[in-house]
């Protein structure tokens, strides 16, 4: 499968990418940037971009449940925020916008593109490429 055209992906987020080579970089997953690698290709994968994005998640939604929840105690936001991020929910919003549908993956990994921790990862690195 060929992955959709990007401008579709920007246009389902409501973002359009200065540098579109962040876009590029957080669809791409280590399976494809692998098979392009071994034909002397050198492209990067998403996996640093989901590092980032990991962390970029936690503070918005702790920032978000913060100021909407000031009644709370730390307790209760941290609940809240773990039910938010894990990867189930994630895997959830990426499907919400068709990411499986942009990601670039290798001949092995193109069955699992609907797989949870596929699309997790993609979402976290597409939240860390808008950061």
């Amino acid at each position: 499968m060929i992955p959709k055209e990007l401008s579709f992906l920007e246009e389902k987020i409501g973002y359009t990418f200065k540098n579109k080579s962040l876009i590029n970089t957080a669809v791409t997953h280590s399976s494809y940037s692998n098979e392009l690698r071994a034909k002397k290709i050198n492209i990067s994968c998403n996996e640093r971009l989901e590092f980032l994005g990991d962390s970029v998640l936690s503070i918005v939604t702790s920032e978000y449940l913060f100021v909407e929840y000031g009644d709370l105690p730390e307790g209760d936001l941290t609940h809240m925020r773990a039910a938010l991020v894990q990867s189930q929910a994630l895997a959830s919003y990426a499907r919400r916008i068709g990411l499986g549908e942009f990601l670039y993956l290798g001949h092995g990994e193109e069955k699992n593109r609907d797989q949870q921790s596929i699309l997790e990862d993609a979402f976290e690195a597409l939240l860390a490429a808008i950061y």
